[in-house]
């Protein structure tokens, strides 16, 4: 296996931002190169141990959906290799893990469309019955599918804070009615062509988050990730059915196996408050994070 990168340290290109996950570097005024780390975030904290192959995995997995997205939403790839613009001595950061896209005028909400209830979801579903502001019927159940996805925005945060649900009111105001309308519609749409795809493989996507810019024509344009365990909730449909049953959190393809790790370890007796530094990984906890995205996209693009 290839050596983990936690973060890459380009010389050759201007670093413009690290996020969670991506490393993003200015290649002249019109475009970013991204580099996706074995970084992971949980809770909005960075953990210390990297996941050998993530990066590599989540831009196989990126690269996958936009291909197979593009009739619905022009994306951000420019086609051309991120290898070109670095330095020789770079390459080993940058190949299999990195794209080279167009820079956009980013749009500051996450798009977020949920197709089943889980997570905050659920929880706000508990107090209100409804999610975002988008009422629901009475009677439903953790995990539970919804009766047609929903669009449940989010105001994007900086590193290190949490994104906080808006409603759709706010998106409008935001960005205006026409825009607010377009990313409501188009967001359904690769979602539930995304989810209907996912389906044929054994994987259900539960929910999942899309960001999106604006090009120089005012176009509007999917960029980031699309449709990773890093932005989405993934599950397998075998153990599914048994899990809502007993209205438990069904077995994931996403972070959740840290994340349920990190809920039940005790630092001195007492639980992580979820604040940096995190706990160390075990080098089991590691390798099985690191099995189930190498399972995901298996799945995902298997004949």
């Amino acid at each position: 296996m290839t050596q983990a990168l936690h973060t890459s340290a380009l010389t050759s290109l201007p670093l413009l931002a690290r996020g969670k996950v991506r490393d993003n570097y200015a290649v002249g005024t019109d475009r970013l190169l991204m580099v996706a780390s074995d970084r992971l975030s949980a809770f909005d904290v960075i953990l210390g141990e990297p996941i050998p192959g993530k990066g590599a995995l989540l831009t196989q997995m990126a690269l996958f959906w936009f291909g197979r997205l593009g009739h619905i939403c022009p994306n951000h790839l420019t086609g051309e290799a991120p290898e070109s613009v670095v330095s020789a001595a770079e390459l080993p950061q940058v190949t299999g893990r990195s794209m080279l896209v167009k820079r956009l005028k980013p749009i500051p909400v996450e798009a977020v469309v949920r197709g089943y209830l889980a997570g905050s979801g659920w929880k706000e579903y508990q107090e209100s019955r409804s999610v975002c502001g988008v009422p629901l019927p009475a009677g439903l159940k953790n995990a539970g599918k919804l009766p047609e996805p929903i669009f449940t925005p989010a105001a994007k945060a900086e590193v290190g804070e949490h994104d906080e649900n808006i409603s759709y009111e706010q998106v409008v105001k935001v960005v205006g009615p026409e825009l607010a309308a377009q990313i409501k519609k188009i967001s359904i749409e690769i979602y539930t062509t995304a989810a209907a795809f996912a389906l044929t493989k054994g994987i259900i996507i539960a929910d999942t988050k899309f960001e999106f810019g604006l090009d120089e024509n005012g176009t509007l344009t999917l960029m980031d990730e699309v449709l990773t365990p890093d932005s989405s909730r993934y599950w397998p449909i075998e153990g599914y059915e048994q899990a809502y049953a007993e209205g438990a959190n069904p077995p994931s393809y996403d972070k959740q196996f840290v994340r349920d790790w990190l809920e039940a370890v005790r630092i001195n007796g007492k639980p992580w408050d979820k604040t940096p530094p995190s706990p160390p990984l075990p080098p089991d906890v590691v390798e099985k994070t690191a099995a189930k995205y190498r399972e995901a996209l298996e799945r995902l693009t298997a004949a």
